[in-house]
């Protein structure tokens, strides 16, 4: 009846140190948690980012404004008869110059 007694207590000593230590425990259960919800909030700024590209795809495909607006922005293209100006800060100016001579 002793040892069976002292199975039994080994068993119960075993099974709560799974419990509270190690691999599957409860510490281990609430950092995979965490992570998941990590990756879920990851993945769901990614889905976002993806929409919004596939919404830019389908506007540059259907609409020639927006193709102008991408071309104007991106590559500085300018219409026939429109003039360019460009319009420097002085102040934005002095820090790149000052920068370049580091």
């Amino acid at each position: 009846m002793r040892w069976l007694t002292l199975i039994l207590l080994v068993l119960l000593a075993g099974l709560q140190f799974r419990l509270w230590v190690g691999e599957g425990s409860l510490a281990h259960r609430a950092e995979l948690n965490r992570q998941l919800q990590q990756q879920e909030e990851e993945n769901q700024a990614l889905r976002d980012r993806n929409q919004r590209i596939a919404t830019d795809v389908e506007s540059l495909k259907t609409n020639l404004d927006s193709i102008e607006e991408k071309a104007r922005a991106d590559l500085g293209m300018i219409k026939q008869g429109e003039t360019f100006y460009l319009v420097i800060d002085k102040d934005n100016q002095r820090s790149n110059t000052a920068e370049r001579k580091q």
